[in-house]
């Protein structure tokens, strides 16, 4: 979906255009110069809505994969539950063995 602010500067600095060249060709400087600055003002506002379409987007991406990262995490832990009751007693001799290896590494060498 394309900003809003997108579409009004770009209409603006049309507009901006089309005032300073007929300033130019009628030879008034008041009408070119405010056509060139409501040009500018329009290329201004056309650049932030660029800038809001681009956050937007980058805000959909990051949710997008958050959510993939969370599906993956509650599926894996999902399998694992699935192990652990197909294979308790591995699932116990595991348990014990990281226990044991944590315990080695909280004690430290003495």
């Amino acid at each position: 979906m394309v900003d809003g602010n997108r579409i009004t500067g770009a209409a603006r600095e049309l507009g901006g255009k089309v005032q300073g060249a007929i300033g130019d060709l009628a030879g008034s400087h008041t009408d070119s110069a405010e056509g060139r600055l409501r040009e500018a003002a329009g290329r201004v506002e056309n650049i932030y809505g660029q800038a809001k379409d681009a956050a937007r987007h980058a805000a959909d991406e990051a949710y997008d994969t958050a959510e993939d990262i969370y599906d993956r995490g509650r599926r894996s832990l999902q399998e694992g539950h699935e192990r652990s009751v197909e294979w308790p007693h591995t699932s116990l001799l595991i348990a014990g063995l990281v226990g044991f290896g944590l315990g080695l590494l909280v004690r430290g060498r003495n």
